[in-house]
């Protein structure tokens, strides 16, 4: 091979792998696709059929693969961290609306919004350890910080349930108010924040018992959670407000921010500099672009029916310390 050959193919090399850590992928859970976007562009690339009902995904531990999970078709696709290429397909998992790994990567948790129950999974090579039936509705998950016991919220019973992840036991179901959705434990390991989909806020939750501590007013629909990244504050989806609240969570919880986007504003994701705030809005098959600095919408980007989860593709897999579980809810009524 000649120099100027070698030259040429370093070249397309370093290009490929900058188109590459330029995108961003997000679910179309309607149409059971997934779109690729560029960052820099403001474009959708592509656009690919994955299973049924993509709603959630989720970082693997080693940062190396991102899962979708396809509810109707019982499997988990796999892409890689850094091209966003298809790595393998992970049957026989049942109806994975909501999944997470605990943060020791441990334990894969699934939430069967359809089939009402908390599989609890070995995270190597996805061996069942216990599955819990339970009505409700169960939805959204997170972990504690020890990774001894996960969370999930019951949308159509208003109440939280918290599981031992070693024995695979129910600890302790509690209401704790109208269809909660969201749920993140924040890095004190001492606070849940649950968002109240069916109410106007969100409610903070002592993770020892599910007692209430404390409530906000955010927007109508309150929804989802994500953190801005320094550890105190949240960002906050309010489906129905049309609204993403900035939340300080340092002492007592209060809003410090907002932006209106319009359409259902569900999942969220940052771009690895900080700067902006993707968006997924449900009802409007686009995405909205927020600086995080001046929180202003600066861009939008149609993509498919539904989008979803939506997640940064990067060249050197990050994960932000005390990150809720990447995903939001499904489009209808209330999911």
């Amino acid at each position: 091979m000649t120099r100027l050959s070698i030259a040429a193919l370093a070249l397309l090399l370093v290009t490929s792998e900058a188109a590459r850590a330029d995108s961003v992928l997000v679910l179309n859970s309607e149409e059971a696709s997934y779109s690729i976007l560029s960052r820099s562009t403001r474009t959708e690339v592509t656009r690919l059929p994955v299973g049924r009902e993509p709603h959630h995904l989720i970082l693997s531990p080693d940062g190396k693969e991102v899962l979708i999970g396809s509810t109707a078709t019982n499997e988990l696709l796999s892409l890689d961290i850094k091209t966003g290429e298809r790595k393998r397909v992970v049957k026989d998992i049942l109806d994975p609306y909501h999944l997470g790994f605990s943060p020791d990567g441990k334990w894969f948790v699934t939430a069967a919004y359809r089939l009402d129950h908390v599989d609890i999974y070995h995270a190597d090579g996805f061996r069942l350890a216990g599955r819990i039936f339970i009505d409700g509705l169960p939805s959204h998950i997170a972990f504690d910080t020890q990774s001894k016991t996960v969370f999930v919220t019951l949308q159509q019973s208003g109440r939280l349930a918290a599981f031992d992840l070693a024995t695979q036991t129910l600890k302790w179901n509690v209401p704790v108010g109208n269809a909660p959705a969201g749920v993140v434990m924040l890095p004190d390991d001492k606070r849940l924040l649950v968002a109240l989909t069916g109410e106007d806020g969100i409610v903070q939750i002592d993770p020892r018992d599910g007692s209430v501590k404390g409530s906000l007013q955010t927007g109508k629909g309150a929804h989802n959670f994500f953190p801005k990244g320094d550890g105190r504050h949240y960002f906050l989806s309010n489906r129905v407000e049309g609204v993403v609240s900035l939340i300080d969570t340092k002492d007592e919880l209060k809003v410090v921010g907002s932006v209106r986007i319009p359409g259902g504003p569900d999942c969220m994701d940052i771009t690895p500099d900080g700067r902006e705030l993707w968006v997924t809005q449900r009802f409007l098959r686009r995405v909205a672009i927020v600086d995080v600095e001046t929180l202003k919408v600066v861009g939008n980007i149609h993509v498919g029916k539904s989008p979803h989860g939506v997640f940064m593709l990067k060249s050197t897999a990050t994960v932000t310390a005390g990150a809720p579980v990447r995903a939001a809810s499904t489009a209808g009524e209330i999911k």
